[in-house]
């Protein structure tokens, strides 16, 4: 084991249920249905304008991507106390440093709100960084873990290096992030896409967070 990339939504985080109500928020306020989780975890995709392109059956103009991102975030907000860790989180970031490993975590949600949420938990400890998103609203996550890997392995390089990190999400976007990054990667299918879509990607896929951890450290214990 050397080092695990944490995502944070739908991984660390078990936020779906508020997610789907975020997302049916930002959708009232265009005029459109709900959707139910079957639905999210069917459809969902990054960059975000393409996942209610498909919902909405048209395009959605960047100032459009903009406020429906902003209807989205503040109802996620609001909502937030309902959500907790994924049941085993605790377990796999305490197994990560059992092994002798170093963690991270990068997030496509705003780091000014990722920041205090990691330190509620109380998991900043843990962590060598903790990255949200600053970019434009609904990025996929490629740049900026590229972005992560290359600070982690400038500041840290007798603990990181990057031939022996990989990155444990939940979702398409985090197995299209590592290939850029050139790093390893293994996905949870307990958040945002069915199992049956992560597969496709033709990286392992975990049931469990703990299982996740021990895939990580079978493709990167050379």
């Amino acid at each position: 084991m050397r080092h695990v990339v944490w995502d944070w939504n739908g991984t660390l985080f078990d936020d779906l249920e508020i997610v789907v109500a975020s997302v049916n928020v930002s959708l009232r306020a265009i005029g459109a249905a709900p959707i139910e989780v079957e639905t999210y975890q069917a459809v969902y995709q990054r960059p975000l304008f393409r996942f209610y392109e498909n919902l909405l059956g048209r395009p959605v103009a960047p100032e459009e991507m903009r406020s429906i991102d902003n209807d989205f975030h503040a109802a996620y907000h609001a909502l937030l106390d309902q959500a907790r860790l994924t049941v085993d989180a605790r377990r796999a970031i305490e197994l990560v440093a059992e092994r002798g490993g170093t963690q991270s975590v990068l997030s496509m949600w705003w780091h000014d709100q990722l920041v205090p949420a990691v330190r509620f938990f109380g998991l900043e400890d843990h962590m060598l960084a903790v990255d949200g998103h600053r970019g434009g609203p609904g990025e996929t996550k490629e740049k900026h873990l590229v972005a992560h890997v290359e600070q982690l392995t400038r500041l840290f390089p007798e603990l990181v290096r990057r031939e022996a990190v990989a990155v444990i999400g939940d979702v398409t976007d985090d197995a299209d992030a590592a290939r850029a990054a050139k790093v390893g990667c293994v996905l949870y299918d307990g958040g945002s896409q069915p199992r049956a879509v992560l597969a496709a990607t033709g990286v392992p896929v975990a049931a469990t967070l703990v299982e996740a951890v021990e895939m990580a450290g079978g493709l990167i214990s050379a």
